[in-house]
């Protein structure tokens, strides 16, 4: 069975909503997303606006667009004919779900559905780098479908609830980053998995993450020469071959760990390590404790 790269680093973020929300904009307006890092996902419904990012060229995104910010740092979105410079406004609440920006009786030009969600894996912030930092998809329905069954979910309260978010939050994130344009074309694990060589060998190091890779059994896994496969790994995903083998490795180690239903022989030779000891140094060198600790640091209270 083909092992999907994207699948698991989505499954292993363990995404959930923290809310969803119809909100529409009205005159001249800007506003500035400062969310703490979280993840942040748009559906435009009507109208357009400006997305702008530090040290990016603008986007203008339109109805029916998705936007996707694994992680929030300095966006700001505005009208297309914004406010003077250090003008942002805030969302008011006009009703269950509902909320606008803007100045009271001016006309609404934009309306979208926007929501937050977080990441409660432990290593979020090291599996997020390795997405892009912004994903725009252009006039794809089964993104809008999706989108609206996570709003109509975080405004009941059904059994289940929970659950269905995650799942429905797994299957968004996904859709939107195989079927999205990396606007920022910053290197990505995304990118990898569009280059026709280099998603060989992201495939075969999720597959068999415990085989002794090298570099050179990674560029025949991508049938590319050694050195041309590590300076087009290192330029369209961001890191060196086996650091990225490295990342994952230890992000898979630590879900075993946090399981504690093996014993550290076992869990080091399922992430390609020969003995415990060897394990254990690896794993202190990259996580900051030793194994037994963390495994010990991650019991419920």
């Amino acid at each position: 069975m083909t092992v999907d790269p994207l699948a698991e680093i989505v499954t292993l973020l363990q995404p959930s909503a923290s809310y969803s929300k119809l909100v529409e904009y009205a005159g001249r307006w800007r506003l500035s997303r400062d969310i703490a890092g979280k993840p942040v996902f748009f559906a435009v419904l009507e109208g357009e606006c400006r997305v702008v990012s530090s040290g990016q060229p603008p986007i203008i995104v339109r109805k029916g667009d998705f936007v996707l910010s694994p992680v929030t740092k300095d966006h700001v979105v505005e009208s297309i004919e914004a406010p003077p410079h250090g003008i942002a406004m805030t969302p008011t609440e006009i009703g269950e779900g509902r909320f606008r920006v803007g100045r009271p009786g001016e006309p609404v030009n934009l309306r979208m559905q926007v929501g937050v969600c977080s990441f409660a894996s432990p290593d979020a912030a090291l599996l997020v780098s390795l997405l892009p930092a912004m994903i725009v998809a252009r006039d794809e329905p089964r993104l809008a479908l999706l989108l609206q069954l996570v709003g109509d979910e975080t405004r009941h309260a059904r059994p289940a609830r929970e659950l269905v978010l995650e799942r429905l939050l797994e299957v968004l994130l996904i859709e939107a980053l195989r079927c999205g344009a990396d606007i920022l074309s910053a290197p990505s694990l995304a990118r990898g998995l569009s280059d026709d060589r280099l998603v060989f060998a992201l495939r075969a190091m999720h597959a068999r993450p415990a085989h002794g890779w090298t570099v050179a059994d990674l560029a025949a896994e991508a049938a590319m020469s050694r050195s041309a496969f590590f300076a087009r790994f290192n330029r369209i995903v961001g890191l060196p071959p086996i650091e990225y083998l490295l990342t994952w490795r230890m992000a898979l180690a630590k879900r075993l760990l946090r399981t504690r239903e093996l014993a550290i022989e076992h869990v080091a030779a399922q992430v390609g390590y020969a003995s415990a000891s060897t394990f254990s140094t690896a794993f202190t060198r990259h996580v900051g404790m030793p194994p037994i600790r963390y495994a010990r640091a991650t019991l419920p209270a």
